[in-house]
């Protein structure tokens, strides 16, 4: 039993009352009004049998106070104001498998667990895990498309810098702790560089405003990269975005165009380049394109400052896209980019003013589901982190949002807001058992953040 003589000292009016590590005698702490416990109160009384700290102010207590305290067969915490947040979901924790004998306790905050026993919560009930994106390194350049690619059993990035014209590719340095220029691509007014491993050889696609655009080969006993193939001219004279695909055991990649004159074309691997495989439409100065699947079969999403999104189906019988649908009530959408959530397939629109939107497909169209006011923005990426499903709307006027998956309201609810000038495209990065958002930027500098997972009952 923990039993013993003496009196506690006076407490100064208006001082908080604070239970500091007692003697190893001492009396029963009831009815003392303390507002807070030190994490080593009772250190050292590993025989301690009985403990009573009811009819205080406790609002919580440190995670660590019956830490040694193996020998505890009654613990008497009744008569608190006990805040049950995640402060507290240890005890919860301990509730559920210590040995001692424990009197009922109630949560008298917050107000939707007033009342609660808290002898009966779970520790699932805590929600305790929160995020945030903190910046980790800034990088002295402009930038438009930024991608990544995993090569010789590491992963990389590659960012187009349209103002020099170059293809930057990066590397994570281990020892440093930070990205790393390692090489480049130098052209004329780079807009999109866009890597392809295709038999654990690194291809990149070089899109150009002047000067055509190009494929080039990364010769690993040169140890650099080399041109090995123009994309005609005619076709391909003002690109804006570029996806790379695989449809059975063929790999493919498409421009979409957004010139006047040009046309948005699939070209097609045939083992020794890429070649012309099909034009999929002329005159409607495509801006994005995006490949995803529905319902198990490989669909393209076209996006055009002249009509409403287009989705076009592949053809298993002519090796060829067909057109379906529109989407309906968007047009001007800049850009289409898509997620899942478990089966569900959402498509995140982009529009430069006015409202951009979240959609679901409903088995044979797109659905409104939730729409984000938009100022200036020309990048709306859905970006999934761990278990983490965030979608972020870049603004050339304003702060980028971020917004965060709620699967019990099946929709995105604001999440944090990060200065940006001008982005224009986002990307996911894991490398060192870090996860990383590399976020461009037209008009400023390019940013990486790092994703910061913080335990709050830690």
């Amino acid at each position: 039993m923990f039993r013993g003589e003496g009196s506690l000292p006076a407490r100064e009016p208006g001082a908080r009352r604070r239970l500091r590590r007692s003697p190893p005698l001492g009396r029963l702490f009831t009815s003392n009004t303390f507002d807070v416990i030190s994490d080593d109160a009772f250190m050292g009384l590993p025989h301690l049998e009985y403990l009573s700290l009811a009819n205080n102010n406790l609002q919580s207590l440190p995670k660590d106070i019956f830490k040694g305290l193996d020998s505890l067969t009654n613990v008497d915490l009744r008569g608190n104001a006990f805040n049950c947040d995640c402060k507290l979901k240890w005890l919860v924790e301990w509730l559920g498998s210590t040995n001692a004998t424990v009197e009922d306790i109630y949560c008298e905050s917050p107000p939707e667990y007033k009342k609660r026993k808290i002898n009966s919560l779970s520790p699932k009930e805590f929600d305790c895990i929160i995020t945030e994106f903190e910046v980790y390194q800034s990088l002295p350049y402009q930038s438009l498309s930024v991608d990544t690619f995993s090569y010789m059993n590491d992963e990389h990035v590659v960012i187009a810098q349209p103002f020099t014209g170059k293809c930057i590719f990066l590397e994570w340095d281990h020892v440093e702790v930070m990205f790393r220029n390692y090489d480049n691509i130098t052209g004329t007014s780079t807009v999109v560089c866009k890597p392809i491993v295709i038999e654990s050889q690194l291809y990149v696609i070089v899109a150009q405003l002047f000067g055509g655009s190009h494929i080039y080969k990364r010769d690993i006993f040169a140890n650099k990269f080399i041109k090995i193939q123009d994309i005609e001219i005619l076709k391909i004279r003002k690109p804006n975005d570029i996806e790379t695909f695989r449809i059975a055991e063929d790999w493919y990649f498409v421009v979409a165009d957004s010139s006047k004159a040009g046309f948005t074309t699939v070209y097609k691997w045939n083992g020794n380049g890429f070649y012309s495989h099909q034009s999929l439409h002329a005159w409607y100065r495509d801006t994005d394109v995006e490949f995803l699947e529905i319902a198990g079969k490989p669909h393209l999403i076209l996006s055009s400052s002249s009509q409403r999104p287009v989705i076009y189906q592949w053809n298993k019988g002519t090796n060829e896209f067909v057109k379906r649908f529109d989407i309906q009530d968007m047009e001007d959408a800049y850009a289409v980019k898509h997620f899942k959530v478990k089966e569900d397939v959402y498509i995140c629109l982009t529009r430069f003013i006015g409202d951009s939107k979240v959609m679901k497909w409903g088995g044979s169209a797109f659905l409104d589901l939730q729409r984000m006011p938009s100022r200036g923005s020309m990048v709306f990426q859905p970006l999934q982190i761990s278990n983490y499903q965030y979608a972020i709307l870049g603004s050339d006027y304003s702060f980028t949002q971020v917004y965060y998956w709620d699967a019990e309201k099946a929709k995105f609810v604001k999440f944090q807001e990060l200065n940006i000038q001008a982005p224009r495209s986002f990307i996911h990065v894991s490398i060192d058992k870090r996860d990383f958002l590399f976020a461009s930027s037209f008009k400023g500098t390019t940013l990486i953040y790092k994703h910061v997972i913080v335990d709050l009952s830690a």
